[in-house]
């Protein structure tokens, strides 16, 4: 495997009887960037990150995540990774610091200096100020926030996150999108952005990849993807434009 490749698939395929909801799938995330992954309901970007994450197996093909393999080095794996799924759970009779403390356990995180670590952390996220408020009453952007925080507690290398601006106003999405943008900049943590948003998407994104019917038609820059179905020109392209191309086309 190549140093500088984070993640590796080659030929991953998952079949559940006659149905490929992954289909040979060959991709490659570089150390330090965040790649954008597109597709419509049922493309199987959420069944490719559950194989990433070693949460199911794969019917065909590899992954590597971190140089590991998903299914035989799960432990390993789930140490280095961070993973924020659509819809987050939490207890809503907890306050963001007992949840933190909550997941750090689960996590057999040390309680030393544990308490500096997640007033950080809240602070990262900007819920400082609500760190003893039940998160029974937050809104939806504050539980993706303190889900994002949550997934850093452990210090991970990669985020996955899975439709992280779902059902958010604009207002919350883009503090959302602005914190993912600082976490991948200040930190160098490498990020999978799984969404519909492609202005999102393209607003953050140093390369995209586009997955339609369980196979990734597309992948690499804006200015890649453009030229690949456009040819040059002097006319810039959106990200929704090159996507509609490729959807049209498959």
């Amino acid at each position: 495997m190549d140093n500088g490749k984070i993640i590796e698939t080659v030929g991953l395929t998952k079949r559940y009887g006659p149905q490929t909801a992954v289909d040979h799938l060959s991709f490659q995330v570089e150390d330090g960037e965040i790649f954008g992954f597109l597709g419509p309901n049922g493309a199987g970007k959420s069944t490719t990150l559950l194989m990433l994450l070693g949460l199911s197996r794969p019917t065909e093909g590899s992954a590597r995540v971190c140089g590991l393999d998903p299914i035989r080095k799960a432990r390993e794996v789930k140490r280095l990774v961070g993973y924020l799924p659509e819809n987050v759970g939490f207890y809503g009779d907890m306050d963001a610091v007992q949840s933190l403390e909550y997941v750090a356990g689960l996590s057999g995180i040390s309680t030393a200096n544990l308490g500096d670590k997640i007033e950080r952390l809240l602070d990262l996220v900007g819920l400082k100020a609500e760190a003893r408020k039940k998160v029974g009453a937050y809104s939806r952007g504050m539980r993706q926030r303190l889900g994002v925080a949550e997934v850093l507690i452990k210090d991970p290398k990669v985020l996955f996150l899975d439709e992280p601006t779902l059902g958010l106003d604009p207002d919350g999405a883009l503090r959302l999108i602005e914190l993912i943008h600082s976490l991948n900049r200040d930190h160098n943590i490498t990020v999978v952005l799984s969404s519909h948003n492609l202005y999102q998407v393209q607003k953050i994104s140093h390369r995209v990849g586009i997955m339609i019917k369980g196979k990734m038609v597309a992948e690499g820059s804006m200015e890649k993807l453009a030229q690949d179905k456009f040819g040059v020109g002097d006319k810039e392209y959106s990200l929704e434009e090159i996507y509609m191309k490729y959807f049209q086309e498959v």
